[in-house]
């Protein structure tokens, strides 16, 4: 019950900041100040897909698995970004929290094959 819910809650956080990269200025502002900005759709889609992953796994649970590595793959490049641009512990916390959380996400589904 616990894990579908952090499931959910990655999921749904995912679709957020998926719609939001690919969809609002401050994050086009943002991906410049990264220097990634052709990355950005690129990173935005793969964050919706991540989250359409997650969601479909709660019927194919190999799917979930992927998606929750894939987007702790994400998350760790865009935490290695945020300590190559310099950002604040609280700036970079974000990212750095979604990559264990899912990375959690992708050993407790694992031990349930």
């Amino acid at each position: 019950m616990f894990l579908n819910a952090v499931i959910v809650f990655s999921a749904v956080s995912f679709l957020v900041f998926g719609l939001s990269c690919l969809f609002s200025d401050f994050m086009v502002l943002e991906f410049k100040r990264y220097q990634l900005s052709k990355y950005r759709v690129v990173t935005g889609v793969l964050q919706l897909i991540g989250s359409a992953g997650l969601l479909v796994g709660f019927k194919w649970m190999p799917i979930a698995i992927l998606s929750a590595a894939g987007l702790s793959l994400l998350m760790l490049l865009g935490f290695i970004t945020r300590i190559r641009i310099k950002d604040s512990f609280l700036q970079s916390f974000p990212s750095f929290f979604y990559m264990v959380l899912n990375l959690v996400i992708t050993f407790l589904l694992k031990s349930q094959l």
